[in-house]
């Protein structure tokens, strides 16, 4: 029997998305993305490819050769990033403050790492003090580290660790994907070796993309353990002198090769991608890197500023909250899911749930990427405001959008 929803139309509701993330895409990402395709190795997809490696050293600060794309949602990045540091055997410091901290632990176990963890409880972060000892007692090969976990909205200060690794010879690596461009981040300066995000934070864009940064340190290492796989290879391709990568999509050498002057086909960039993640780059290049942090402070604070004029508790510890995204706990008798429900229903508003230990306790609102503007947020603490009180809230009442603009002004 024929179905007509076979053939509908694609036509998603519109939406604020106002969580911790995915957001909204700024609307010049999405014209981007609908350019038409073009070969590979045409010059100009070439042009475009070491375009977006540039752009992408500006925005993480660095002046790594290699800063280039994996296809996939951030995780890949993280994987690909894993994947070619660690040898089976390997140790690897995992410093746990959130959900995203275990997610580097399993991977770096999958692939076959010796995986020590430390943990602080979820709303706080690690001192250098704690991360050294750690790393004197593991000796690591590689030192694996989230920045900003929105599981917990917590921003892990970083600018001492890579000290701290160079000291004792351990290989730094960071997923920022949620922290990136709204919080602050110098690569170089802060000494890291690896660094990988994703585009569906602070960079205003959807997922599907994971820019990475390597030191040459890093690169180094990774050449040892090259491997081209046998239709590609060539007379000139030697492999390096340390176990291969055990992953063929994720093995950043081969990557490398791709990005680089050799243009090795190790697969077909996904070029829609490319075109996305290469104009998010633009955007906030326009804008500049270190605006666009404040930017998201900006808004970050007149947001906390209306939750807590709605007299609403924040969850965690305020001197180390990322800017664009906020923990507030759920008032006691207050249907959590309803209220969510209703902002979405009826204002069209999408905020976020939590995980693990914050599972049911507190709500996660994010102020990030084309989302981390004026209107987006008194729109939110406005809609909150009068589903809190449809749903039998007592608390002030009217004072939300009032205090976020007197922060604004």
């Amino acid at each position: 029997m024929f179905n007509n929803t076979q053939v509908q139309t694609l036509n998603p509701p519109q939406r604020l998305l106002m969580g911790p993330g995915p957001i909204n895409a700024d609307p010049r990402v999405l014209r981007a993305m609908s350019a038409q395709l073009i070969g590979q190795y045409d010059p100009v997809m070439t042009g475009f490819m070491n375009e977006t490696m540039a752009r992408y050293r500006e925005i993480f600060k660095t002046k790594n050769e290699w800063t280039m794309l994996i296809d996939g949602t951030s995780r890949a990045g993280i994987e690909a990033v894993l994947c070619s540091i660690l040898r089976p055997g390997d140790k690897v410091l995992v410093p746990i403050m959130g959900r995203f901290g275990h997610l580097l632990a399993e991977i770096a176990e999958r692939v076959g790492a010796k995986v020590h963890t430390i943990e602080v409880p979820w709303g706080e972060v690690f001192t250098p003090e704690q991360i050294e000892k750690a790393i004197v007692d593991v000796k690591p090969h590689v030192l694996a580290m989230v920045q900003g976990d929105t599981s917990t909205t917590m921003n892990q200060p970083l600018e001492h660790i890579g000290d701290i690794c160079q000291k004792h010879d351990v290989l730094f690596y960071c997923d920022a994907t949620a922290s990136i461009v709204g919080n602050e981040l110098p690569a170089d300066e802060w000494k890291l070796d690896a660094l990988s995000v994703g585009l569906q934070k602070c960079l205003g864009g959807p997922s599907g993309s994971a820019p990475l940064t390597l030191s040459d340190k890093c690169a180094d290492w990774i050449q040892k353990r090259k491997k081209v796989e046998a239709g590609i290879r060539t007379a000139e391709h030697t492999d390096g002198t340390e176990p291969f990568v055990r992953s063929n999509y994720f093995d950043l050498g081969m990557i490398m090769n791709y990005w680089g002057e050799e243009r090795l086909n190790h697969h077909t960039e996904a070029t829609s991608m490319l075109y996305c993640a290469s104009e998010c780059a633009r955007i906030v290049i326009e804008e500049g890197v270190d605006n666009c942090v404040a930017r998201h402070k900006l808004h970050g604070d007149a947001m906390l500023t209306g939750i807590q004029a709605l007299g609403l508790n924040v969850f965690g510890d305020l001197t180390h909250k990322m800017n664009n995204v906020l923990g507030v706990y759920i008032p006691e008798g207050i249907n959590a899911d309803h209220v969510r429900g209703q902002m979405l229903t009826d204002f069209g508003i999408e905020i976020g749930t939590s995980f693990g230990p914050l599972h049911g306790k507190i709500w996660r609102i994010g102020t990030m990427g084309y989302n981390a503007r004026k209107d987006a947020v008194l729109q939110t603490l406005a809609s909150l405001d009068a589903c809190l009180h449809a749903n039998g809230y007592k608390g002030p009442k009217g004072e939300a959008a009032i205090a976020a603009l007197a922060h604004y002004k």
